[in-house]
């Protein structure tokens, strides 16, 4: 009953405040004290009793009182860290004033006259050392940043600290009071959920005062600076090492199963759960920072991102494994199997965990090669796989996808990588993707063509990346199963195809960078990959056509029309095939998402020239590099040919009956199809494919008539002990697209980042139906 009294009071309070035509006076502290001495249950309260209109009303028509709530919050914040929070009812002042900021706070941003209101000073503010007055927002940044680390309200007591010896959080060394064990800190202090649930809401605050980002256009935003960003992680912050450390040991050290009794999540409330989720995003959005900038000012600022430069420092083994076991136990938690249907506990904030791998290996190189070190790099692996193959007809979930693409681009720069994956795949996910005995590339490659061939339309992008992982490995994998062998084989058939070639400009590189899987494979691991060798033998007829592709305006023309009329058969095809095995048992298919769901618009996908970088090209391979440097920027969808160099039977059925004098139209078009399809079929690369069927193919046949063999198991033992040496032609350098920091991934990650959290946080919804802009948030 006393708690409904309470609310009731706090709304006549807000009522009060929005009514009132006629400033209040800041000195009403029996007025203003109403919002933040009334003890409301938790952070839902304040987004119930405070409505958005209601919000939005004051701060067009009582904007001095909007002003003044805010001043006084940040003040009785800035006080309370003074004073070391010591009682109760000062603990639930400091709770109520940060709540209320959350829930005021994306108002203020959404407003461009209002964004520099925390910017501002005010009369009567603190002053700083050299007797300036400080900016509210940095006062609102230091209060935080001290109560993070107050004894008896976010961390335990200090042992120093008698019962009547309350520590200054003035004077206090923080780095005693890191919230977890981990990186730069052995002792693991004691949980209590007070002092965890507390300390997510100051995340929660702090993670508002960020999201400025969210409110500024997408293309202008990259050249303004974050402000609270660049205060929180500079020297000014005195706190900066130790929130660092509490954030990612935090993460890293959460176990959501812990001893493993079954359904413990659903009997106990887990007060982790929620503050590593605060604290993951709280990191992810601190390391964000220009990384493709060339320019001086943001170069010196992100030096100045101490967050950034504590990552990068990190160098200690042990503190490597911390942070890698971590996060894979992390990701691998959705993978978990049990006899019990949901026993274990499912965490949801595996695309964070992503998008702090992802800045971990960009921002730290030691830690990218501790990673690929050994086989644990298997077990951020796997998990991608997973989610990317779950994914892939969810179109809520396309950020995920490209995500997971992205970082293994990353990896597949390094040699060791593609070493790794010669390890045995032993461990069975559920994953809706054919059964198959072989290495965790089979997996790879399985996966990928499983995404190609069954994905939705808005994945077509990506296509260029997933074969450039594959090129990046092919020369490593040492044995490919026979059914990754017949994914691989089946894609070229695919790409292959006349109508599919000549639909975009763009669509023969796929083939290109195919040929080049095989050519590394036949080139550099041709003894253990009978498997391949035999498929490719099997389905020779796709390179001789490849080898014979018609150049003529005529037929091409022929050839998209025969395309038009037989899409819908090809497709249903495509789609038979590749369903084919059974699937891993316990899997379920990709389901595509629920009516309704919201989902945020990403940047344009950079094109994968800007993206990657060659290393170790050679002068005379001309082939490859213009495999890589030709890419082009590829549209969301690729669309049929409409431009001067494109043929479809669309364009085709309306120049028929144009008028006479553009007669000559289509036969231009056809020319100049021709002469691009012509350009670019001469630098094929088939001659080590041709002159391997030309060697093998005879004498296989020679063997199944001689043996009257019909069995394909003899076939593979005899191309197990075949050799080609000196029958090829010279082997070629082995070409890697590495990975290159650049602008376009960079706006990309930013847009995804603050689009995942936007729509994670709906307890409280802290943004939902504001007016951001860096991004638009749609309904499937």
């Amino acid at each position: 009953m006393g708690n409904t009294d309470t609310k009731l009071n706090f709304r006549k309070a807000v009522i009060q405040l929005t009514t009132k035509t006629q400033p209040v006076e800041a000195g009403d502290d029996q007025f203003w004290n109403q919002f933040f001495s009334e003890t409301l249950v938790g952070v839902q309260d304040f987004f119930t009793l405070i409505p958005a209109a209601e919000i939005r009303a004051l701060r067009e028509e009582s904007p001095s009182n909007l002003a003044t709530l805010c001043y006084k919050a940040v003040e009785k914040l800035a006080r309370a860290s003074d004073s070391a929070c010591r009682t109760q009812l000062e603990q639930q002042i400091v709770l109520n004033c940060v709540r209320l900021l959350t829930r005021i706070m994306p108002y203020i941003f959404e407003d461009l006259e209002w964004r520099g209101f925390f910017w501002s000073t005010l009369p009567g503010q603190h002053e700083d050392e050299a007797g300036e007055a400080v900016p509210l927002a940095q006062a609102l940044l230091n209060a935080i940043a001290d109560l993070a680390f107050c004894p008896d309200f976010t961390v335990g007591t200090g042992k120093k600290s008698g019962p009547d010896v309350a520590e200054d959080l003035q004077s206090i060394d923080s780095c005693e009071y890191i919230w977890e064990a981990g990186v730069g800190f052995a002792h693991s202090p004691p949980k209590h959920a007070h002092y965890l649930s507390n300390r997510t809401d100051m995340l929660k605050l702090l993670l508002t005062c960020f999201s400025e980002t969210m409110y500024l256009h997408a293309g202008t935003e990259h050249t303004q600076t974050n402000r609270w960003i660049s205060y929180f992680t500079s020297a000014e912050n005195r706190h900066a090492l130790p929130l660092f450390t509490s954030l990612i040991n935090t993460v890293c050290a959460y176990d959501p199963v812990g001893y493993g009794i079954p359904y413990n999540h659903l009997m106990f409330t887990d007060y982790m759960e929620p503050l590593v989720e605060a604290a993951l995003q709280v990191l992810i959005v601190t390391l964000d920072h220009d990384y493709g900038n060339k320019d001086e000012e943001f170069a010196n600022e992100n030096n100045d991102n101490l967050f950034i430069n504590y990552l990068s420092r990190i160098h200690r083994e042990e503190d490597f494994h911390f942070i890698l076991k971590g996060l894979s136990r992390l990701l691998t938690n959705p993978l978990i199997q049990t006899y019990l249907p949901g026993s274990c506990k499912r965490i949801q904030f595996h695309q964070e965990l992503l998008i702090l791998f992802w800045k971990m290996c960009d921002a730290n190189k030691k830690f990218l090669f501790y990673v690929l070190k050994s086989s644990d790099v298997l077990e951020v692996l796997v998990p991608i796989l997973f989610h990317i193959n779950d994914a892939r007809a969810d179109q809520s979930r396309v950020g995920l996808m490209h995500i997971g693409v992205f970082i293994l681009l990353l990896l597949s720069g390094e040699r060791n990588f593609g070493v790794r994956l010669n390890k045995p795949y032993t461990i069975r996910v559920p994953m809706d993707i054919p059964m198959f005995t072989g290495t965790h590339a089979d997996l790879l490659i399985v996966v990928f063509h499983k995404i190609i061939t069954t994905g939705h339309q808005r994945l077509q992008p990506l296509f260029d990346c997933l074969l450039t992982i594959i090129v990046n490995i092919s020369p490593y994998l040492k044995t490919l199963s026979m059914v990754a062998s017949t994914k691989l084989l089946h894609l070229l058939e695919a790409f292959s195809t006349p109508w599919f070639l000549f639909t975009s400009p763009n669509n023969h590189h796929l083939v290109f960078f195919l040929l080049e899987v095989f050519n590394n494979i036949i080139q550099y691991q041709f003894d253990g990959n009978s498997s391949l060798i035999y498929t490719i033998i099997r389905k020779r007829n796709v390179f001789h056509q490849l080898a014979n592709l018609p150049v003529d305006g005529p037929t091409i023309a022929q050839s998209m029309v025969k395309k038009g009329k037989k899409q819908l058969l090809t497709q249903a095809t495509v789609d038979k095939t590749s369903e084919e095995p059974q699937s891993m048992e316990g899997a379920l298919p990709a389901k595509e998402a629920e009516p309704g769901t919201l989902k945020v618009s990403l940047a344009a996908t950079p094109d994968l020239g800007k993206m990657t970088e060659q290393s170790h090209p050679s002068p005379s391979e001309t082939t490859l590099q213009e495999i890589a440097a030709g890419a082009e920027q590829v549209t969301e969808e690729i669309q049929p040919l409409d431009t001067p160099d494109e043929v479809s039977p669309q364009s085709l059925a309306a120049e028929e009956s144009a008028p006479e004098e553009d007669e000559d139209k289509p036969r231009k078009k056809l020319e100049k199809s021709a002469s691009l399809v012509l350009s670019w079929k001469q630098k094929l690369p088939l001659q080590t494919i041709m002159r391997m069927l030309q060697v093998l193919v005879p004498q296989v046949e020679k063997i199944c008539i001689d043996k009257g063999l019909t069995d394909e198991s003899e076939i593979l033992k005899f191309l197990q002990h075949g050799t080609l040496v000196g029958l090829l032609p010279v082997p070629h350098p082995i070409l890697i697209r590495k990975y290159q920091a650049n602008q376009g991934t960079t706006m990309w990650f930013r847009t995804y980042m603050w689009g995942v959290i936007y729509l994670r946080n709906v307890d409280p919804p802290i943004w939902y139906d504001t007016d951001v802009r860096l991004f638009e948030i749609q309904r499937i």
